[in-house]
């Protein structure tokens, strides 16, 4: 399968997954490197975790210091530093995103598996449905913020058509349903979008009656982010009102999607959770 061009967001991680395995293939921790570069001691951290952007001359630099003189491969890791650091088109919508970059992530995945307790998936809610819950969750945002909001949640959307659209499962719970948002004509249509968008091939919609009990999600939304051909950077990514978290070791990425396929195993098929859409539009 081919993917979706990766940018910069992945292209940081796996930069950061290659330099931490060059770094304990040559036997250093992160602290003995920093001392090397008398850099702060979180710096190293940061490189590996993606959480900033590397230069290339770093990159140079830190290979050297690992003992790696494979010329093409070193070249294929300073090309990674120069391309992470392109700019996004996210990057104009900095200001009303949350923090951490599950947008970047979102943009570069091959395929997201989300579950929703409470409301629609960003990636299928109607604008309508959107504004009503901004002005809602958000009273002291001005006209504008909301609209950039609004904004930047359509150009998600995009995510799902094109040459190489995303592979989108979602299990709603029964109750987003049937909850009203912004009135009965916002939830119809809301309702026939859903409807619509699950027709698309690369989108799988189910949802979880109320009678399928407790289950391992019952704390909030989650979404697991998965990248093919380099599994290992698959990440989970859970969102609180205490803060949002990523999960990305390997072993708990494995269990979370254990329980994905648990989840998925109790909600109604595909073809079921949209009878039961269209029977809430004859009500």
């Amino acid at each position: 399968m081919t993917t979706v061009d990766e940018g910069p967001t992945l292209r940081r991680r796996r930069l950061g997954a290659e330099l931490k395995k060059c770094r304990e293939g040559a036997g250093m921790t992160q602290e003995t490197v920093s001392r090397y570069f008398e850099w702060n001691t979180a710096k190293v951290t940061r490189i590996e975790t993606a959480r900033v952007a590397v230069s290339a001359r770093d990159v140079r630099d830190m290979l050297s210091l690992y003992g790696i003189r494979d010329e093409e491969y070193r070249e294929a890791l300073v090309d990674l530093a120069r391309l992470s650091k392109e700019r996004s088109w996210w990057t104009d919508y900095k200001d009303v995103m949350r923090p951490g970059n599950f947008v970047g992530l979102e943009a570069g995945a091959a395929a997201m598996r989300v579950f929703e307790p409470i409301l629609l998936p960003g990636l299928l809610q109607t604008t309508d449905y959107m504004r009503a819950l901004m002005r809602t969750g958000r009273p002291n945002d001005t006209p504008e913020s909301i609209d950039r909001r609004i904004a930047l949640r359509l150009h998600r959307q995009n995510r799902l058509q094109g040459s190489n659209p995303l592979e989108l499962s979602a299990i709603i719970d029964e109750s987003v349903l049937r909850r009203t948002i912004g009135g009965d004509d916002v939830m119809r249509e809301q309702l026939l979008r859903l409807i619509e968008a699950a027709q698309l091939p690369n989108v799988t919609v189910q949802i979880l009656p109320f009678d399928a009990g407790e289950h391992t999600f019952l704390g909030g939304p989650a979404a697991l982010l998965e990248f093919r051909e380099t599994t290992h950077m698959d990440v989970v990514y859970l969102e609180g009102l205490a803060g949002d978290y990523y999960e990305e070791q390997p072993s708990e990425v494995a269990r979370y999607r254990e329980e994905f396929d648990r989840l998925s195993a109790r909600a109604l098929d595909h073809r079921m959770s949209l009878k039961m859409i269209e029977s809430l539009l004859q009500l």
